[in-house]
């Protein structure tokens, strides 16, 4: 820290410490302060206070030359405690800067965080005492990289295969990785090439904001795994870099650039780490807690939960607004990322204490954003908030995460009856969700499991939950998880059982790839990882959230390679047009024709048969689309939950057959051409390309 600091009048944009070669701009917004001091501090933690001299409307802010990127810094809000207006302005309280670009480490809890005086008349006495001893610093940072020849890949969304991933989880356990855990591991040699080789397109990474472990995690020896605790919107989370450096973060897109794949960041605007009004004061609440969280309007010393998390950030402010838009250019433009799975992205769409509305701010500060406008974005799709399922409610350009077909497709290969129509809506895009306002049929993130749940060998390993660990009495987590043990609870030796559950899970993953729409996979899925039976680890940072290695199902992990290969290589498959059976005008054929096994139509009566355990579908181009090409007419598949029958395949024009191309119950018939009457063994996927010249 130079000696004989002053402060000049600064610049109120851009918001946050800007080093300009020169010195520091520092500019933080407050709507309702009375007075902002900037802290510094130097390495020995010596702390120098300067009043931010300028306002400009809501934006404090101030120049001091000399200052360098690497300087300490947080902010004291001056301002009225009056909870019961909204207002929680305390001094004493150390307070990170929402634009900062890192931060030194994490909170470390004490009482001393908290804004009022804890054990005295609840929330509404504030605390005296300094939390600077127990606070991270913010730090001024120059940003610039050399990016060299990088450009994102921009895979289309028909072509992407989304592989939902932990930093720390995919690679902790991996021998080969220099430096498990972190940014830099994921970018590793033996991660970029195992990733290259199944057949990844982009890599879906849980939040890797800075975020914060909760106090009662804390308490009970636990940590904030997932990270769904926001505390720094621009800043790295600090446990993921190795050196602590921001550049850490821009190597690792750069190298997966390099392998073509795509960086899509999973961000948590909706709430912060801040709780409700018994939490901490660390950011945002100390600054100015009337604008950035919406509170309840008959006692504004309490908040609006929209999200379960204890707060609600108040995306109707305009400055918040400018936050989050100012934070997602910043991860495009400065960190290269390519796209945002958008957590409880209900929240955002919730309008004045209303409902969701797809015209809120949010989207259409968004959609018109020509920096957000091209790269990929997802939305989480329901929060608990008032009309908080919106499953096919979104504007387009957004995908969404499709739990419905999750469901069906568990519910189906499970055995549950009348599951058939349901399965038949999901392998077509769910187009009852989705196939409007010109949204393609590439709209459903389609998933078998995610972080938030079981992983797949425990969808066909656990009837139940597992959660002790999570030290909430086993409650915690999905109650209803449509999964099956085949006959053993957990892991078993038992011969008959493994062979079930491996073939489940071949069914399960043919279903994915062979579904219209974007299909994800969670991290290690493809290996046959298992978390115990616990299907809420938000909190194991530990062996039973980190992908066993060691454990590898080679079988599966080959299937599942080779899936992805076919539905890469069949464009049928990953239409951008929905399939409602409509007549081509090349050929006079449907589009797709949903058969019985005797070679007749689907009729009503069928599909409304709860016994009914099978169907099977000819899928082509859609009906607007012309021919792709003169070898690949059409995909005859048959997805079959009984036992083992007939059935009749679609008649072919003379000179073409049907080239058996996929078989999970492993018969040996792949690579057979077959016309007429075939036998689909039971509890199997089998599909059909129809394949040759006509005469």
């Amino acid at each position: 820290m130079p000696e004989n600091i002053s402060i000049a009048a600064g610049r109120a944009a851009p918001l946050g410490a800007t080093f300009d070669g020169d010195g520091v701009n520092f500019a933080v917004f407050s709507q309702h302060a009375e007075r902002m001091e900037l802290c510094l501090f130097s390495e020995t933690g010596e702390e120098l206070r300067i009043d931010l001299p300028e306002r400009n409307g809501d934006v404090w802010h101030g120049f001091i030359s000399g200052l360098t990127p690497g300087t300490l810094y947080g902010y004291r809000a001056h301002g009225p405690y009056r909870p019961s207006e909204g207002h929680r302005f305390n001094p004493a309280k150390l307070l990170v800067d929402p634009y900062a670009k890192r931060l030194t480490g994490h909170p470390k809890w004490h009482d001393a965080l908290m804004g009022y005086t804890v054990g005295a008349d609840h929330d509404r006495t504030p605390d005296p005492r300094d939390s600077a001893p127990y606070m991270p610093r913010s730090v001024v940072e120059d940003p610039a990289f050399s990016w060299g020849r990088d450009l994102p890949p921009q895979t289309p969304v028909s072509q992407s295969i989304i592989y939902e991933s932990h930093v720390k989880g995919l690679t902790a356990n991996c021998d080969d990785v220099r430096y498990p855990g972190t940014f830099l591991g994921l970018a590793s040699d033996p991660m970029l090439d195992y990733l290259t080789d199944l057949g990844i397109t982009a890599i879906e990474l849980l939040p890797v904001q800075a975020f914060l472990t909760d106090s009662f995690l804390h308490d009970k020896g636990l940590s904030n795994y997932w990270g769904y605790q926001t505390l720094g919107f621009f800043a790295p989370e600090p446990k993921y870099l190795a050196h602590a450096q921001i550049s850490e973060f821009q190597q690792m897109v750069a190298r997966l650039h390099s392998a073509g794949i795509e960086v899509i960041l999973d961000v948590v605007y909706n709430h912060t780490c801040e709780g409700n009004e018994l939490g901490p004061t660390l950011s945002f609440r100390g600054l100015d807690n009337a604008a950035y969280y919406r509170l309840q309007p008959e006692d504004r010393r309490y908040y609006v939960n929209d999200t379960g998390c204890g707060n609600t950030v108040n995306v109707d402010h305009p400055m918040v607004l400018r936050m989050i838009m100012d934070s997602l250019r910043y991860w495009v433009e400065v960190m290269h990322v390519d796209g945002f799975r958008f957590d409880l992205c209900s929240t955002l769409g919730r309008v004045n204490e209303g409902g969701f509305d797809p015209g809120a701010a949010f989207f259409d500060a968004v959609r018109q954003d020509p920096v957000l406008g091209q790269v990929k974005l997802i939305a989480e799709p329901w929060d608990i908030g008032p009309g908080g399922y919106q499953l096919g409610g979104f504007p387009p350009p957004f995908l969404e995460w499709n739990d419905k077909y999750r469901d069906r497709v568990r519910m189906f290969w499970r055995g549950d009856k009348g599951s058939v129509p349901g399965l038949a809506d999901r392998l077509t895009g769910s187009a009852l969700q989705f196939d409007h306002s010109g949204r393609p049929a590439t709209t459903s993130v389609n998933l078998l499991t995610a972080h938030d749940g079981f992983t797949l060998q425990d969808v066909v390993s656990y009837a139940e939950r597992h959660n002790d660990a999570n030290g909430e009495g086993g409650h915690d987590g999905h109650g209803e998880n449509f999964s099956d043990n085949l006959g053993i609870e957990g892991a078993t030796q038992d011969e008959d059982v493994i062979v079930a559950r491996a073939r489940r899970k071949r069914n399960m993953m043919a279903t994915l790839m062979l579904s219209q729409g974007t299909p994800m996979i969670l991290a290690g899925d493809e290996l046959g990882n298992s978390q115990g039976g616990n299907n809420n680890a938000y909190c194991q940072d530990n062996q039973t959230s980190w992908i066993d290695w060691d454990s590898m199902d080679a079988e599966f992990h080959e299937f599942t390679r080779a899936m992805i290969r076919f539905r890469k290589t069949h464009p049928i498959l990953r239409q951008k047009l929905f399939l409602h059976s409509q007549e081509r005008s090349l050929d006079g054929r449907e589009d797709i024709f949903w058969w019985r096994s005797d070679g007749t139509p689907m009729r009503q009566e069928d599909w409304d048969d709860p016994t009914f355990d099978a169907l099977s579908m000819e899928l082509r181009m859609a009906a607007e689309t012309p021919a792709y090409g003169e070898t690949e007419e059409a995909i005859f598949a048959v997805f079959n939950k009984g036992e083992a029958r007939d059935w009749t395949l679609p008649e072919v024009p003379k000179g073409l057959s049907w080239d058996w191309r996929i078989d999970t119950s492993d018969s040996g018939a792949v690579g057979d051409l077959v016309t007429g009457v075939v036998t689909i063994p039971a509890d199997s996927v089998a599909v059909f390309l129809q394949w040759g010249e006509a005469a």
